[in-house]
C-alpha cells in the first residue's frame, strides 16, 4: 500500500482536497466523477495518472506579507479568503521554487524591504512568481511589487549568488488595490525576461504573463491523447481556439495542412507567433482576436475548418462561441476541459446540434486536488 505524504498545511491552506487519500484512491475518485458527469455521452477511459504525483507545478506563486510577531512570511492565500498561510515547501510545488521563495524572504530582511500591506497600501513586494521549465532548465523570477524603490542591481546580484540557476528576472509593478497578481507594467532587470521549455518535441517561449500548462508531465500525456483524437492526416485545416502561447496548435502544425490559432492575450500572441519562429514552422498562424467572433466571422465568409481544438477556462465555452463553432462545421472537435462539470453542459448543446460523443479520456493534471482533465472528441453526424 503507498505511503500517504503528509503535509502540515493540508486543512490551512485548502489547495490539496484529496491530500489525504492514497493516490490510486484519488484516481478511482476522479474517475467515478468524470463518469458522472460524462458517462451519459460515452464510455469514459481510465483516467491516466502520474508514476510520480509530487513537485510537480512549474510554476509557484506566493503572496508576501508579516506575522503578528513582524516576520517576513510567503505563501497562498486560504480558500476564499486573502488571509496568507506561510509555505515553508509544499509536495506538490516545484522544489527549486521552494528554495527561492525562501531566499527572498531572507533577503527581503536583509535589505530591510517591507512587504506590501492591503489595509494601509504601504509596503514595497506583493508577491514572487517563479516558473522553471523542467526540460531546459531555465528558471524566471518575477518580483511583483507596488512600487519601483528599492536597491535593484544588489538584490538581484545577491539572489543569484544564492541561486545560480536563475536565468532571468523580472520587476512587475503593480499598485492597484485588486486580487490580480500581475500588472501591466514590466521591467527585466536580469536575462531575456523570458524563459524556453520544450513540450512534445516543440520549443516554447514563456513570458511572465503567459499561460504554459502547470504539470508539463502530464501536459505531454494529454496533447498526445488530443493529437490521437484529432486524427490528423497532414490535408486538415485546424483551428487552436483559447490557443494562449501556441502549445496545441503548433504541436498538431507538423500533422496538418494549416493551423489558426486565437488568443484574446496579447502577450500570449506574441509568444506563439515567437515559438512558431523558433521551430521554423510556416503553417502556423496565430491572430490576436475573440475566438467567438473570429469564428463567426469564419462561418459568414464561407470558410471551414476540419478540426477545431478547444480548451477554454474552468466557466467553459459560451453558447455564442457553441453556436459559431456549429456554423463552422468541423468535421471533428476535440473539447479539452479542466472543469467536467461546464463540459457536460457544453457537449449537451453541441450533441442537440449534429455532434455525437465518440471518446471521452480523463486525465490527471493536478494530483492531490479535486481537478480532473478531460479530453473529448466529438464528431459531425449531420448538418
Amino acid at each position: 500500500m503507498e505511503e500517504v505524504k503528509q503535509c502540515p498545511l493540508y486543512r490551512k491552506c485548502g489547495g490539496c482536497q484529496l491530500q489525504n487519500m492514497e493516490y490510486p484512491r484519488q484516481l478511482a475518485w476522479k474517475q467515478k466523477r468524470v463518469q458522472k458527469l460524462l458517462g451519459r455521452f460515452c464510455k469514459v477511459e481510465p483516467i491516466l495518472g502520474m508514476k510520480n504525483p509530487y513537485h510537480y507545478r512549474n510554476k509557484v506563486q506566493a503572496a508576501f506579507t508579516t506575522d503578528r510577531h513582524g516576520k517576513i512570511c510567503s505563501g497562498v492565500y486560504q480558500s476564499s479568503t486573502h488571509h496568507v498561510v506561510p509555505v515553508e515547501s509544499c509536495l506538490t510545488e516545484d522544489e527549486t521554487a521552494d528554495r527561492i521563495m525562501a531566499s527572498v524572504r531572507e533577503l527581503m530582511t536583509s535589505f530591510k524591504l517591507k512587504p506590501y500591506d492591503e489595509v494601509t497600501g504601504r509596503g514595497f513586494l506583493r508577491h514572487v512568481l517563479v516558473k522553471r521549465g523542467f526540460t531546459s532548465g531555465q528558471v524566471m523570477v518575477v518580483l511583483v511589487a507596488a512600487n519601483p524603490i528599492f536597491p535593484a542591481k544588489k538584490f538581484v546580484k545577491a539572489l543569484l549568488q544564492m541561486h545560480p540557476e536563475i536565468t532571468t528576472v523580472l520587476l512587475n509593478l503593480n499598485n492597484r488595490r485588486t486580487s490580480m497578481v500581475l500588472g501591466k507594467q514590466e521591467k527585466v532587470l536580469y536575462g531575456h525576461g523570458y524563459i524556453e521549455d520544450t513540450l512534445c518535441g516543440c520549443q516554447f517561449r514563456i513570458s511572465a504573463k503567459s499561460f504554459y500548462q502547470i504539470n508539463p508531465i502530464q501536459c505531454e500525456v494529454l496533447y498526445r491523447k488530443a493529437m490521437e483524437f484529432a486524427q490528423l492526416t497532414g490535408r486538415e485545416t485546424v483551428i487552436d481556439a483559447y490557443c494562449g502561447i501556441g502549445t496545441i496548435g503548433l504541436v498538431a502544425a507538423s500533422r496538418a495542412d494549416r493551423v489558426y490559432g486565437i488568443e484574446l492575450n496579447r502577450d500570449a500572441v506574441h509568444d506563439a507567433v515567437a515559438n512558431a519562429k523558433r521551430n521554423h514552422i510556416q503553417n502556423a498562424y496565430f491572430l490576436c482576436a475573440d475566438a467567438t467572433k473570429c469564428l463567426t466571422q469564419m462561418a459568414a465568409e464561407g470558410d471551414h475548418a476540419d478540426v477545431v481544438f478547444m480548451d477554454p477556462p474552468r466557466a467553459g465555452s459560451t453558447e455564442r462561441f457553441l453556436l459559431s463553432l456549429w456554423e463552422l462545421a468541423p468535421k471533428r472537435v476535440v473539447y479539452i476541459s479542466c472543469n467536467p462539470e461546464t463540459q457536460a453542459r457544453d457537449l449537451d448543446y453541441l450533441c442537440g446540434r449534429g455532434y455525437l460523443v465518440q471518446k471521452i479520456q480523463p486525465v490527471d493534471m493536478f494530483p492531490h486536488t479535486d481537478h480532473v482533465e478531460t479530453v473529448v472528441l466529438m464528431s459531425r453526424v449531420k448538418d
